[in-house]
């Protein structure tokens, strides 16, 4: 990947794609090729195609994506399988019809089976049920990695997955209702604190556990696999550890400075038991994550009350 390879990051304004823009900025790349979503509909695929034939990009990383947290994935299953996997199909087929040298498609956790064996190995994809309440996801990012595994396998075509676990960093999704944990959880016990409220209430019983991975170790990953992996099959991005959610809350009280005391709602759905990923194969190709949790959560928060997303 040269410096003035032609490099499309498809969900630039995001999470993942505004990491790994700095990412590719920091490497020194100056041909970064973006569009915004009245620029480009990614659902719409007679666009998509056509600015395919019209940039013709070297390198593609396709982070665009629908996406929220239990809430919005339980109330609009549909709208998450279709729009998710028709983005894949559409940037994938896209990407295949003018040749584009490589692709890296980004996947998530959520693809695996609700109860596979801990820490989460590769090989556990389609080896059980998923998790209900982001089946819809789960589904439209399983095709897309096999899409990805079988363009390869028939057609030779570089085209790459990753399988980041739960994220978080600056440019999340902080919305009440839509967010992840981590932005929601951390709206809520900021607007606690300014209330001076007695207690934060957390959605079920806080025994669950789950791995969070600073978005810019992530984008740090993806950028040396876009540059070195060649595997068809997909490879787990994360951290190799977890914490409960009691524990997330414990924490983030202490980030955002809230005093008072975290009660749990055991009415709401914990989800997954557990989700971590086994990362061997990532260590092994000589990655590992660097920010240590309570480091990214503090960056996390800083830039957050810098942009002002509490309102």
């Amino acid at each position: 990947m040269e410096r003035d390879s032609k490099i499309f990051v498809a969900g630039h304004r995001g999470l993942v794609g505004s990491a790994i823009v700095r990412r590719l900025e920091q490497a020194g790349h100056t041909r970064l090729i973006v569009r915004t979503r009245p620029q480009l509909d990614l659902l719409d695929q007679a666009a998509v195609r056509a600015f395919f034939r019209e940039s013709t990009p070297d390198y593609v990383f396709l982070a665009a994506a629908r996406v929220g947290g239990i809430v919005a994935n339980s109330n609009a299953p549909a709208d998450f399988l279709y729009e998710n996997l028709v983005i894949a199909t559409n940037v994938i087929g896209a990407a295949a019809d003018v040749n584009t040298p490589k692709l890296l498609f980004l996947g998530s956790s959520c693809i695996y089976p609700r109860l596979a064996p801990q820490p989460i190995r590769e090989d556990s994809l389609l080896s059980g049920p998923l998790e209900p309440t982001n089946e819809g996801y789960a589904i439209a990012k399983i095709a897309g990695l096999k899409l990805c595994e079988m363009m390869n396998r028939q057609y030779k075509r570089r085209f790459v997955s990753a399988m980041p676990t739960n994220l978080y960093g600056s440019h999340d999704n902080f919305h009440p209702e839509g967010s992840h944990v981590i932005p929601g959880m951390m709206r809520r016990f900021h607007e606690a604190k300014v209330a001076n409220a007695a207690d934060v209430v957390v959605w079920g019983t806080g025994t669950p556990r789950r791995e969070f991975l600073y978005v810019d170790d992530l984008a740090d990953a993806l950028y040396e696999l876009m540059v070195r992996y060649e595997e068809p099959t997909t490879i787990n991005v994360g951290t190799g550890e977890d914490v409960t959610i009691a524990a997330l809350a414990e924490t983030m009280a202490r980030v955002v400075g809230f005093r008072g005391r975290v009660a749990f709602d055991t009415s709401k759905p914990d989800g997954t038991p557990r989700k971590v990923l086994d990362v061997s194969k990532i260590r092994a190709f000589g990655w590992s994550a660097k920010t240590p949790f309570e480091d990214g959560l503090r960056r996390t928060y800083a830039w957050a009350l810098e942009q002002g997303v509490f309102g």
